[in-house]
């Protein structure tokens, strides 16, 4: 894999050298008002060692991955290995420039062009876009995709997504940006989507169905491909929410199942760090109904050299600057490579570690759907506790006293005071007994002292906050 990686990278150089920019001298006081020049700047007399120590014990506030178990259901925040940022930072991937002429990033190229063949081949997609920014950008390209192929057919009734009550919230809001109404189908009592609602609810005005698989719920949905029979006979197309795709990698193609469109999160699936709001991205597998209208332009080999084609007729055009985030593809492909044909070892270990965690957890808050097996998250829910006055949030809040980073809160909607838990594939046993012995020790303390837990945090820079004041009246710069 390292080796693959670095001949390609060798094959892109820069083609030019950039002129240096002569910057002429500016006075501040011509071009900022004199109401905003400071006339004095109070910086404190500090040795080299001081100030190293203290952006060290900064950056020892941020919690990391790196650092201790960070279970957020639904996000996927696992380990990632380092090789994966070697490779990203050669420099003929890092230091190549996206005027180039194509002939001098052969290289990138081609990774590129490797990335989507392998995209479509754990997909069971004719084709791949690699445009997509993010998963959400993923999504609002997966439903212009389904937008321009109803508009080809003539299908101008056809304006009306459905989409589960248990969907992440950019699927509501990406089909309505793409222009369609939004119609919720609900979940049944096994957390699937309820079969005879949607039958109910699907009609010659749907345009897509828009489901998660697994679901939010980390639940299967067992019938997705009578979903999509269904969906066809009408002429609408079924659009799946790649973000649980670590439960499925090597297992299963979607693609397979009828899906039409799929983005995948890189971020997520195939390596690359995505707290803090990035890097990301969300490539979108196709099948061959909505193959003619893929966004330009498509890295393409012609046998001799790898291109960029923008001759795509039908295409709805560019959504990205340049070639797009070519670090985040690179971290995916060596992640692919160094798996290999075992890649399905992702989702073993991710569907494992969940059922096992799932397991310790037993009888400490109540799970609403332990009649079913869970894939690679899960969700409980800390109604139990209530009759203490404890609720979700006083939990997750204590959490952080232990050093664990709190599962994803209040979602899915469907179910109150949820807590997901996610504890991905590339954690130890001893990480999830200790998780489990954390959550046992808060939850003896809800019934035996639930002030203690409802005034959480106390080991943390910043105590207990109000949050609707917070969200509403943001501090966002120290006072004078």
């Amino acid at each position: 894999m390292e080796k693959l990686l670095f001949e390609l990278s060798k094959r892109g150089k820069r083609a030019v050298s950039l002129p240096k920019c002569d910057v002429e001298e500016v006075n501040p006081e011509e071009v900022i008002p004199e109401e905003y020049l400071r006339e004095d700047i109070d910086l404190p007399e500090v040795s080299q060692l001081e100030v190293v120590r203290h952006f060290t014990r900064l950056s020892q506030l941020n919690y990391s991955v790196d650092t201790n178990f960070y279970p957020l259901g639904s996000c996927t925040m696992k380990y990632n290995p380092r090789v994966n940022e070697t490779v990203a930072s050669l420099e003929g991937f890092a230091n190549i420039h996206p005027l180039q002429e194509e002939e001098t990033v052969q290289g990138i190229l081609e990774a590129a062009y490797l990335l989507k063949e392998y995209l479509k081949e754990l997909g069971g997609f004719a084709d791949v876009s690699l445009q997509p920014a993010a998963g959400a950008h993923g999504e609002l390209t997966g439903l212009l995709l389904i937008a321009a192929y109803h508009r080809d057919r003539g299908n101008t009734q056809k304006d009306t997504v459905l989409i589960p009550d248990s969907a992440h919230g950019t699927n509501p809001a990406s089909a309505a940006i793409a222009g369609f109404k939004v119609r919720t189908v609900k979940s049944d009592k096994n957390g699937e989507l309820d079969w005879e609602d949607f039958k109910k609810k699907l009609d010659d005005r749907v345009a897509a169905l828009m489901i998660t698989n697994p679901n939010t719920l980390g639940i299967f949905e067992r019938r997705i491909k009578d979903m999509a029979d269904a969906l066809h006979e009408r002429d609408a197309l079924l659009y799946m929410d790649g973000a649980n795709f670590n439960a499925l990698v090597g297992r299963m193609r979607p693609g397979d199942w009828g899906v039409d469109v799929m983005h995948f999160n890189l971020h997520k699936t195939f390596s690359t760090p995505h707290g803090g709001g990035g890097p990301g991205s969300g490539p979108v597998g196709v099948s061959e109904r909505l193959k003619p209208y893929l966004p330009v332009p498509q890295v393409e080999f012609d046998g001799e050299r790898y291109y960029l084609n923008w001759d795509i007729p039908k295409s709805v055009g560019k959504l990205l600057a340049f070639y797009g985030h070519v670090a985040v593809w690179v971290r995916a492909l060596a992640y692919i490579l160094a798996y290999g044909r075992e890649i399905y070892r992702v989702a073993d270990h991710a569907i494992l570690n969940a059922r096992y965690l799932r397991k310790k957890l037993e009888g400490l808050f109540n799970d609403p759907y332990k009649h079913v097996p869970c894939m690679h998250e899960f969700v409980l829910s800390a109604t139990n506790l209530k009759k203490y006055g404890v609720k979700a949030l006083d939990v997750a809040k204590r959490m952080l006293d232990f050093g664990v980073h709190p599962p994803t809160m209040y979602f899915p909607l469907i179910v109150p005071e949820a807590l997901m838990i996610e504890p991905t594939e590339t954690e130890e046993k001893e990480t999830l007994d200790r998780f489990a012995e954390i959550c046992k020790t808060i939850v003896e303390e809800a019934k035996t002292d639930p002030q203690k837990v409802k005034n959480a945090p106390y080991t943390t820079p910043v105590r207990r906050i109000k949050e609707a004041e917070a969200n509403r009246k943001p501090i966002l710069r120290f006072p004078k």
